[in-house]
């Protein structure tokens, strides 16, 4: 018998800054949880200083400033809400980022997309397992912007967001890794993907990722019209990848060709390639007949445990890698649907949220 655990929706409405003071002051006790775990892993992994580290951060605030005024404003406001300054609610935004520069890679992460005929009903169909290390925050938040767009996000403890969006598409997003020496100020995954998921059209949305994503995160957009993208990247280059037999599935291993010569997967989680083709061919046997409850199914998978689609923490591993399934999460565009296990699918059960 699995077991039931809800999120509480926090609803925010109104500009930028109101949004994110509303966020902010609701969510303040997670955030300053988020700001001690990411600094704690930053400082006593590297032995940084916290001045270090949001120092290296606010060197990507004036492309920020350049790229979307709106997310600044958004982080003012967190901060002001939550109690603490704009320099470490904007280092949150930074997150991944910093962790490549410092040597602290600890998400993972298995997606998928389906459509039209993949499906049962010819809806789309997108999700994945979030992994991430044991105890990470999250919370689940509702936006309504003064535009009239909502949107239901997953929130990663402030560094990453999961988002479905009222112009009927969604988002996942895995790790992927490049060298060190490829790291380089851009724009922060942090501060690109509310921009990209404030747009009203999925190309749009993909413009933005095409154009400022550069290493660091692969991104799945579906759609509810049945439209499928996937977005890999390195410090220079991107290439968008298509569907096949109207699926596309990715774990934290680049599927291009010529990234793959960077990559490291094969000696950091060479188990990536398992659970890709796990997924893929489970997937491939429910062809025509995937539905969400199929893919609730398929999330909780345990081939390879425990570094499986549903992951446990493995204490054999160096700490930076002992990373578990947080949430499980399963989009359906055109209703407006999200569903949500908080905690590994296989013990926790899956529960649905609206837009």
């Amino acid at each position: 018998m699995k077991e039931a655990k809800e999120f509480k929706v926090i609803e925010c409405k109104g500009s930028p800054y109101e949004i994110g003071r509303q966020h902010g002051a609701a969510c303040r006790e997670n955030i300053l949880k988020s700001l001690e775990m990411n600094f704690g892993a930053l400082i006593h992994g590297q032995k940084a200083t916290k001045e270090d580290v949001i120092n290296n951060a606010l060197k990507f605030l004036p492309n920020v400033k350049s790229f979307d005024p709106a997310i600044i404003e958004m982080v003012n406001g967190q901060a002001d809400g939550a109690g603490i300054s704009f320099e470490e609610a904007f280092s949150l935004k930074c997150m991944l980022e910093l962790g490549l520069y410092y040597n602290q890679i600890i998400g993972l992460c298995t997606s998928f997309a389906a459509t039209g005929e993949a499906t049962a009903d010819g809806k789309t169909i997108l999700g994945q397992n979030i992994d991430w290390m044991a105890g990470f925050p999250m919370d689940l938040l509702k936006f309504e912007h003064k535009n009239g767009q909502k949107q239901l996000i997953l929130s990663l403890g402030g560094i990453a967001e999961y988002t479905l969006s009222s112009a009927g598409f969604g988002i996942c997003a895995n790790s992927v890794f490049n060298p060190v020496e490829d790291y380089y100020i851009g724009i922060p995954l942090g501060c690109y993907l509310p921009k990209a998921m404030r747009q009203k059209k999925i190309g749009d949305a993909l413009g933005i990722l095409c154009l400022a994503a550069r290493g660091i995160g692969y991104y799945q957009l579906a759609s509810a019209d049945g439209d499928i993208a996937g977005i890999e990247s390195v410090l220079d280059d991107f290439n968008v990848l298509q569907p096949e037999n109207d699926m596309l599935v990715h774990a934290n291993h680049y599927l291009t060709d010529k990234f793959k010569k960077g990559d490291w997967a094969y000696i950091m989680l060479p188990d990536s390639y398992l659970r890709l083709t796990r997924m893929q061919r489970l997937m491939d046997k429910q062809r025509g007949s995937i539905t969400p409850q199929v893919m609730m199914d398929i999330l909780s998978d345990h081939n390879n445990y425990p570094a499986s689609i549903c992951r446990h923490v493995d204490n054999d591993k160096p700490p930076q890698f002992r990373s578990e399934t947080l949430a499980s999460f399963i989009m359906v565009p055109e209703d407006g649907v999200m569903y949500i296990a908080y905690g590994n699918p296989c013990k926790y059960e899956f529960v649905e949220y609206k837009l």
